[in-house]
């Protein structure tokens, strides 16, 4: 599929206004996508866990306007309360989706969000509040045209998406989501999210992930900037290839069930990628103190206990620790015991692989 796929024909419904809700969550990469080309589009392909209890929950009503307006009309309502300063990325978003939703500038919007985790948790919320937000401006373009189908709906949903947050495409569906061309897997694209297409072991059904939350505070460079430091990194080309290596590693590794060769392959691939930012110019250092803490106690309990918890990292000092089913009981016991005590105020969120978005 290209672009223009995406770019609709006539509307056969005339809709003056309604209401629509998604729930929407959030995912992790176990292959990180670090670097990105113009319309969003990945330097290198990634693959995710869906989550499932942090998500974000928007709706949407709107309204059909008198005449068409000059620019986007909406407002933005976060957690119950007006968000003015949400409204710029709000109307990037916008822009960028009017050629493939030209309904947009003849209805008035009242945008109301909200996340299932608190705000300035470091938490990354734009995968889950894009995707939901994609998904609810779908769901009115199909109340405009029935005849979409919903193969067309659920590609498009992760095309928008992925344009107001790469990582956005991968929370529409589940439980893992592959984004970015890769000569091996069947379907990928670089343009939306698919479902994984091949074999999965039940070693990885149920997967948990409890997040660390080391660092709350706002995030030392955001995304887009560290994103736009791979196009001069002198280790850029070597780490585009590493990810589609990993990719062709992680095949056999979730046919098989094979958790320590998983192991190896998802904290590489965090380690890469903050590796990627320490070496990048200007360079930065995300990790905090407590972050290395709970990684080394991760090493020292698997080695112990021969279970096979792991860690990945997204780009920020929290910690995902990640863990099969059948290893629950003694896992959170491990984190509570040892882990909690490096975590901001102690806080962490248990979460598990989830299937993807819903209609409210």
């Amino acid at each position: 599929m290209t672009e223009t796929d995406f770019i609709p024909s006539a509307y056969k419904n005339d809709v003056k206004e309604g209401v629509v809700c998604y729930k929407s969550p959030s995912n992790i990469a176990l292959v990180k996508y670090w670097g990105k080309k113009e319309n969003q589009i990945p330097q290198n392909p990634s693959i995710s866990f869906t989550l499932d209890a942090c998500a974000t929950t928007t709706q949407i009503a709107f309204t059909k306007l008198e005449k068409e307006a000059d620019d986007f009309s909406f407002d933005l309502w976060f957690e119950g309360k007006p968000k003015e300063d949400f409204k710029p990325k709000i109307t990037i978003f916008l822009k960028r989706i009017e050629k493939y939703l030209p309904f947009l500038k003849s209805y008035y919007l009242k945008i109301e969000t909200s996340n299932s985790f608190p705000h300035s948790s470091g938490i990354a919320s734009s995968a889950s509040g894009m995707s939901a937000m994609a998904l609810c401006l779908m769901d009115i373009e199909k109340q405009l045209n029935p005849d979409l189908s919903d193969d067309l709906f659920t590609k498009k949903a992760s095309f928008l998406a992925r344009l107001g947050s790469g990582s956005a495409c991968r929370s529409i569906e589940g439980d893992i989501i592959q984004w970015g061309v890769h000569k091996e897997t069947e379907g990928s694209s670089d343009l939306f999210g698919i479902k994984y297409p091949y074999e999965v072991h039940n070693n990885f059904k149920n997967f948990h992930d409890t997040i660390l939350l080391v660092d709350k505070g706002q995030k030392q460079v955001s995304s887009t900037v560290g994103h736009n430091l791979m196009y001069n990194h002198p280790y850029a080309t070597q780490r585009f290839n590493q990810a589609h290596e990993n990719l062709n590693k992680l095949k056999s590794v979730f046919k098989k069930g094979d958790l320590v060769e998983f192991i190896k392959i998802v904290e590489s691939e965090a380690l890469t990628l903050h590796a990627m930012m320490m070496t990048s110019m200007p360079y930065f250092i995300l990790m905090k103190p407590n972050t290395l803490e709970i990684i080394n106690k991760i090493w020292e309990f698997r080695e112990k206990s021969r279970t096979h918890v792991c860690f990945t990292l997204d780009a920020g000092a929290n910690v995902h620790v990640l863990y099969p089913e059948n290893e629950k009981a003694v896992v959170n016991q491990f984190i509570k015991d040892e882990l909690v005590v490096f975590c901001e105020n102690q806080q962490y969120i248990c979460d598990r692989i989830g299937f993807g978005a819903k209609k409210l």
